[in-house]
């Protein structure tokens, strides 16, 4: 599902929203139950029913608990996940963190905030460095080298709220991040000699900081399960919450919203990561690399 930016009145379409709206429509058609038949249990109107099944508003924990009545949903595994889900889409609503302040930010404003409230990041990139780790000059390179600038000015401005995402991993409770990432990323001349000797440099410095896992995966891995699209996956602390993925293409920002979607994607994430090099190894490659410039 392509993420959307429009909003109706003061609610807005979340990817966390979409997916608790998308479970609890499955629940009731498994039952063979109409719209009309959830208004009334939550005394709403079936208009209001409808925005909750698109992910349009957030969901109370008694909406959620009645519906589930309704649905003869007893499992309270089941239940305690969408009551997980509605509360992390609640907390991404709440946030009115710095991203609100960086126009640059206006394409990753949703992926951005996830981020802020995740507990742990899984990313695979075929082709650049993990934008949590890269450095202002490396960040502005690749901004330069798009050519979609129309104004060079709107370049700091997005250095500075890539440079903003890294607190991240740092604070109180920093981001777990676990990044697999190609031998061509290290190996492209991103800005120049000067630009990637610095950014290797950092990526040997991140090493040492005990949230950050960092794989290579070496050219002569050959073949992978990772070859045809780089992603990353969102993860939360809530108990049963679901992990959502993320994608970047030429033309939009791809979400996969479904369990089914999540798992698989994990499951690619786990094969590459085992095809590629231990952190040590990986270490010693990156450390080469940087030599060699």
């Amino acid at each position: 599902m392509t993420e959307s930016r429009a909003s109706r009145g003061t609610s807005v379409s979340t990817v966390l929203g979409r997916r608790l709206g998308g479970e609890l429509l499955r629940l009731r058609e498994s039952r063979g139950m109409k719209q009309p038949q959830a208004a009334e249990v939550l005394s709403s109107s079936v208009a209001k029913v409808a925005k909750m099944e698109r992910g349009w508003v957030p969901m109370r924990d008694p909406d959620i608990r009645a519906l589930c009545d309704l649905y003869e949903v007893d499992d309270p595994k089941i239940v305690n996940r969408l009551l997980g889900l509605a509360k992390t889409d609640r907390d991404r609503r709440r946030a009115k963190g710095w991203w609100n302040q960086h126009p640059a930010l206006s394409d990753m404003v949703e992926y951005v905030a996830l981020e802020d409230i995740a507990t742990h990041i899984r990313t695979w990139q075929l082709s650049i460095v993990p934008g949590l780790l890269q450095t202002p000059d490396y960040a502005r390179a690749l901004a330069v080298g798009s050519g979609s600038w129309d104004d060079p000015d709107e370049v700091e401005p997005f250095v500075e709220s890539r440079m903003a995402r890294r607190a991240r991993l740092g604070g109180e409770r920093p981001l777990q991040l676990w990044a697999v990432v190609h031998e061509a990323a290290l190996r492209q001349l991103v800005g120049g000699r000067d630009v990637m000797r610095g950014q290797l440099g950092h990526l040997l410095d991140s090493l040492k900081l005990p949230n950050i896992r960092l794989q290579v995966l070496p050219f002569l891995a050959g073949a992978h399960p990772g070859m045809t699209s780089a992603f990353t996956i969102v993860s939360f602390a809530e108990p049963g919450a679901v992990d959502v993925v993320h994608m970047d293409t030429t033309s939009s920002t791809l979400w996969l919203e479904s369990e089914d979607d999540a798992a698989n994607e994990g499951e690619i994430f786990g094969r590459t990561a085992r095809q590629a090099l231990a952190q040590q190894d990986s270490a010693v490659l990156i450390d080469g690399i940087r030599k060699e410039l």
